[in-house]
Formats: structure tokens, C-alpha cells, sequence
């Protein structure tokens, strides 16, 4: 693949497509998961018993001993592939280096902190029994602040309306997937941050599974800076004309705003003959300049967009492949 910097051993690749293909791969993306790892496999060799099954491990570029202990278990179970990147590229471009690599005919994602639960796996996958393309997992119960939370709720109902399917939870990184909706895809996954909004708003049908979500351990890797810049990525990627839209607000609220204002002022200066200019005036330039940050965060964002995509530059570097 042209995105990909490494260049893989003829020998290994003739190896691995002589393999027959397994019905199920698990795709597992992995940060600094020492401590979770090793129960993660056992509970997952545990769940999928003897079905025909993979684990594609993505190392998204851990500090910890993920790694070397991902090549331990490699080593014991040739079920196991695993994918080690350079440094840290995120959280969908590691899904995009698994689901490249995943050959079973269903696809199941989740994330290596065992807040999504393995024992739940077999439900995701009997869910598409009826010819379903995805089975999304509903953490009916989630164990995480209300500060992480509100602003999920908000984005959810951002990507309901922008994408048109009318599932709950968006953010969910652990689902099932069809091989069928995943490869008309894969091009675009990883260069947009909601792996499952994309798959779903090419049309494949869907299934909301409840899940499980165990606590955390340790606080949440999503900073309210970092969920405000997933919120503008929701905008930018699934929102159709969104500058547009923004505009017609800005000029609609900044019209209704000067009304406003200028009535107060005028009643403010009939009842005690002083128009308070300066104090109307700096309210009325704050929070316009308030809105223009928002808009040009958004330009910002597109912008961004347009330079990686004329760059050509890859999702991801690849240390070592197993």
C-alpha cells in the first residue's frame, strides 16, 4: 500500500496467503497497555473458544513494555499479528493499519484497555447473523465523568444529524464489521476520527448491541482541548457546507444582537439621558470576535485538511510487523 512505509519479506507475505483465512479477526489498538495486554489475550482466547479467529495487534507507538510483550504472546500463539508504529499517529490510523491486515470475513475493533469487555464479542458477532453489515456496541453503562461524557452527548447528536443514522453512540470503538462494508472504505478510514460514522454513512445497515464498559484506569486521554478539536473534525468531515451555515448564523445572531442593543441603548438613554456607547460597543466586538475565532478554527481545520491530502503524506510509519 502506497501509505505505508515499511516494506514487508516476500517470504513472510507468500507464508501468511498461503494461511487459510480465519471466519474472525480482532482488531486491537494498543497505547501504553503493559498492565492490560496479557488478561486482554487470555480473555480473549477465553471468549472465542474455539472459533476460527485472528488478533491483530496495532501498536500505536507505546513508551511502556506493550511491545515486548505483544512479541511474547506472538511468539506462543501464531494466531496473533501485530503492527508496531514509529511514534504515536492516533487512535484511527491504528485502526486503519489493522483493519488493512485483518483477513477474516468479520472484523471486530476495540481498544486495548479492556474498558470494552472480550466476553462481549460473541454477541457483537451473532448480531450480523441476519445479514446486518455492522453491529455497533452501546456502552449502556459508562463508567467515565461528566465532563467526558456531555461532550461525547454533544458529538453523538452532531453525528446523527450531519450523517443521517440515528444510532447512539458514535464514539464506541468496539463493533463488528462486515469485510464488506469495511473495504470500500478503507481508503478514507483513518484520515477521518469516527471510524464507524464513515463506514455507516456509505449506507451499510446497523445494529446497536449493548456492551459493556469497565472504569478506567487512570484519568481519560480526552483533554477538553482535544474533545473541542473533535468536535470541529465532526464539523469539517461529516457537515455539508458548514461555512455556509456558520455564516448565515453569524450574520442572523450578530443582526439580532446590534437590534438588541441599540433598543437597550436607546431605552437606556430616554430613561437617563446617557447612551452607554463604549460598554454596548465592546460587549457587541467581543462577541463577534468570539464567533470569527470559532469560524476560523474551522477554516483552520479544512485548511489542514487540503495541505495533508496535497503532501500525500502517510497515515502512519511502521516500525516492525509480526
Amino acid at each position: 500500500m502506497a501509505d505505508l512505509d515499511v516494506i514487508a519479506d516476500p517470504d513472510d507475505i507468500a507464508e501468511a496467503e498461503a494461511r487459510p483465512a480465519p471466519d474472525l479477526s480482532v482488531v486491537v489498538t494498543l497505547y501504553d497497555e503493559e498492565s492490560t495486554v496479557e488478561e486482554l489475550y487470555r480473555r480473549l482466547v477465553e471468549a472465542l473458544g474455539e472459533r476460527s479467529y485472528e488478533v491483530v495487534f496495532v501498536d500505536d507507538g507505546s513508551r511502556d513494555r506493550t511491545w515486548e510483550l505483544v512479541e511474547q504472546l506472538h511468539a506462543a500463539d501464531q494466531r496473533i499479528r501485530a503492527v508496531r508504529f514509529k511514534r504515536n499517529f492516533g487512535q484511527h490510523p491504528a485502526m486503519h493499519a489493522g483493519l488493512a491486515r485483518a483477513h477474516g470475513e468479520i472484523v471486530v475493533t476495540m481498544d486495548g484497555d479492556l474498558q470494552n469487555q472480550p466476553e462481549d464479542i460473541p454477541r457483537l458477532v451473532a448480531a450480523l447473523d441476519d445479514g446486518t453489515d455492522v453491529a455497533s456496541g452501546r456502552r449502556a453503562a459508562r463508567h467515565d465523568s461528566w465532563g467526558r461524557t456531555l461532550p461525547s452527548r454533544l458529538i453523538n447528536g452532531m453525528l446523527r444529524r450531519f450523517t443521517g443514522v440515528a444510532i447512539a453512540d458514535f464514539g464506541c470503538a468496539f463493533n463488528a464489521y462486515r469485510r464488506s462494508a469495511v473495504t470500500p472504505m478503507l481508503g478514507a478510514i483513518g484520515k477521518q476520527k469516527f471510524t464507524k460514522a464513515l463506514i455507516l454513512s456509505g449506507g451499510a445497515s446497523v445494529v446497536e448491541v449493548d456492551v459493556g464498559h469497565a472504569p478506567r484506569a487512570g484519568s481519560s486521554r480526552y483533554s477538553p482541548l482535544r474533545l473541542t478539536r473533535l468536535a470541529l473534525h465532526v464539523l469539517a468531515g461529516f457537515w455539508p457546507q458548514p461555512i455556509q451555515w456558520i455564516g448565515i448564523a453569524l450574520g442572523a445572531v450578530c443582526s439580532l444582537l446590534a437590534t438588541v442593543l441599540l433598543a437597550y441603548g436607546v431605552w437606556f438613554w430616554i430613561a437617563r439621558e446617557d447612551f452607554p456607547g463604549p460598554l454596548l460597543g465592546g460587549v457587541a466586538v467581543l462577541f463577534v470576535l468570539g464567533i470569527q475565532g470559532f469560524i476560523l478554527a474551522l477554516v483552520g481545520e479544512y485548511l489542514g485538511r487540503i495541505q495533508r491530502e496535497v503532501e500525500g503524506r502517510p497515515l502512519y510509519s511502521i516500525a516492525e510487523e509480526l
